[in-house]
């Protein structure tokens, strides 16, 4: 697949298939969103795939502010949930910030990290959405993150049962300036 029609043709899927995930496929998938760029070389995207019925329905439960998410959740097979190793992306070996977005650079390389693996699942015929609604503290004790992390977002992840269609683009004047 070519970068310009993966870019182009990946959709936000909210639907999926009743068909589990290989798990060597995840690994393949992890290992291709490892090349997304991160501050300094960092790396400091981690994924934790939950495919336990319990687990992810107790996380589509800390979704109670937009419900749909955690419907989303629970019927698909997986949901990533995208975690950051904290105090790194951004800071110096000291601990100060490098730049004056303080820590905000953490999810900033999260956010690079996702759209890699987001891209990279579609080439292999998966469907993601990246959720943001979520209680986050529930989420880290559902999954006993460590003290050193914190997640990002959620990403169910799965076999699509649709395919939407892309919504408008706004256009390139609007979105362009060159100086």
């Amino acid at each position: 697949m070519e970068a310009r029609d993966c870019i182009m043709g990946r959709r936000s899927i909210r639907a999926f298939q009743d068909r589990p995930i290989d798990a060597e496929l995840l690994k393949k998938i992890v290992e291709e969103a490892s090349y997304a760029p991160s501050w300094k070389h960092t790396q400091i995207t981690r994924y934790v795939v939950v495919t336990n019925k319990e687990l992810k329905d107790k996380i589509g439960d800390c979704t109670s502010a937009y419900p749909h998410n955690g419907e989303i959740i629970k019927s698909a097979p997986a949901v990533v949930v995208v975690t950051f190793i904290k105090n790194r992306s951004g800071f110096e070996r000291d601990g100060s910030y490098s730049t004056d977005r303080e820590g905000g650079w953490q999810m900033f390389d999260t956010g690079a990290a996702c759209e890699a693996f987001c891209l990279a699942a579609y080439e292999h015929g998966l469907g993601t959405v990246i959720q943001g609604i979520f209680d986050r503290d529930k989420v880290e004790q559902a999954i006993g993150l460590s003290e050193d992390r914190e997640v990002s977002c959620l990403i169910p992840i799965g076999y699509p049962a649709e395919e939407p269609v892309a919504p408008k683009r706004k256009p390139v004047d609007d979105l362009l300036t060159i100086i």
